[in-house]
């Protein structure tokens, strides 16, 4: 069996994705077995409203210093009912795009949105209501995609790797290629074909820090949600000593595969500094942290590719061109969806989950085996794990 797993029948699924960066919900439409990508069906994203941006960082805050033992904090609770109902009215909007019925879709993977994820700990929590989610839509729901994988010893992350290598081996242009995710949290995928034109080579990790802590700085000096198209970072001036100091963190040095929490590096390093340095300061973190994940490579890549919000942030992409001696370009030049990738992504994950195939493998979270996961809920309510 190749890493993906043999073709099977073809299912409509939705993907919904609420990420890191709490902007909002995407949605994507995906006809897939979970093996082979048919084809793409609409996209769309709902923003979540300033307040209840501010609700998620409460429920972070809140659950930062929690367990998984411990009893969930009223807010959390209501949180949940509120993200759930968030990803049901972008399921409805959807389907008056493409004019579908529920009955016609067959799947919806709902990924729910992270409060804190500490592999170190055995835990990470996602919260998202999958029996009210499917209760509301009238289709069949597969969430819980990550605890599975960290009860077999993995990181619970990056799931979105075999997503990367099916539309990869869809339209391949290069043998190796590096796939780089920058949402609040950044990621890639080393994917390499040299070896096997049907099997290949697949390593993920998250490189450091996305956008999160970018974010957090332009909110506190523009109130912004981010540094709009990179200008606060382009009028400043990077401190070298700022960034070799956070580069000193041990988890650069780390093998793979390793993940990180949103909120394990902060700004309290940049405290001081005008908002035009700090902003520069921290964009050059990420990119040279990206930089530095280049030594965990077996072979250096091809071309670099760039989906998630960061990609939108021309300072972010002028400077990693700069450091990085290989083409470097938004996932849209081959032809992908760099908005909806991740919310594509859970939907591939929802088929695979229900035909039983792994979500995860040693190479891409450091489970002790290829795992299954994820939980099913039909809208009459009955549930299963995979």
């Amino acid at each position: 069996m190749t890493v993906l797993g043999e073709t099977g029948e073809v299912k409509c699924a939705i993907g919904l994705m609420s990420g890191t960066s709490m902007d909002g919900v995407d949605a994507a439409m995906l006809y897939t077995d979970g093996v082979r990508i048919e084809r793409m069906g609409p996209s769309l994203t709902i923003e979540y409203p300033q307040d209840l941006r501010d609700r998620i960082r409460k429920g972070l805050d809140l659950a930062y210093s929690a367990g998984p033992d411990d009893d969930v904090h009223p807010h959390i609770r209501e949180l949940e009912t509120e993200i759930t109902d968030w990803h049901a009215h972008a399921v409805e909007e959807l389907l008056s795009v493409t004019g579908q019925k529920p009955d016609e879709i067959d799947l919806i993977g709902f990924h729910g949105q992270t409060l804190t994820h500490r592999p170190d700990r055995g835990w990470t929590w996602q919260i998202g209501d999958g029996g009210r989610l499917a209760g509301k839509t009238g289709i069949t729901v597969v969430n819980d995609f990550r605890t599975a994988d960290v009860k077999n010893g993995g990181e619970g992350a990056p799931l979105v790797p075999l997503y990367h290598a099916a539309l990869l081996a869809r339209a391949r242009k290069h043998q190796t290629v590096a796939v780089l995710n920058i949402g609040g949290v950044a990621n890639v995928t080393w994917v390499s074909f040299e070896n096997s034109t049907d099997d290949p080579e697949i390593i993920a990790f998250d490189t450091g820090p996305g956008n999160a802590m970018l974010d957090d700085w332009a909110k506190i000096h523009t109130g912004e949600p981010c540094d709009m198209d990179g200008a606060l970072a382009a009028r400043g001036r990077s401190h070298d000593e700022v960034v070799m100091g956070l580069l000193a963190s041990p988890y650069f040095d780390e093998e793979p595969p390793k993940t990180l929490d949103r909120d394990d590096f902060n700004i309290q390093t940049v405290r001081g500094l005008s908002p035009e340095d700090g902003a520069a300061s921290l964009t050059d973190f990420m990119v040279e942290s990206v930089v530095a994940a280049q030594s965990h490579f077996p072979k250096p890549p091809e071309a670099w590719f760039v989906c998630g919000g960061g990609r939108h942030n021309p300072t972010i992409m002028r400077r990693l061109r700069k450091r990085i001696p290989v083409l470097v370009d938004p996932v849209e030049v081959l032809g992908w969806r760099g908005d909806a990738l991740e919310a594509e992504a859970f939907a591939f994950l929802a088929a695979r989950s229900e035909r039983g195939l792994p979500l995860s493998i040693p190479s891409t979270t450091g489970c002790a085996a290829p795992t299954k996961g994820g939980e099913i809920h039909s809208p009459q309510k009955k549930r299963f794990r995979r």
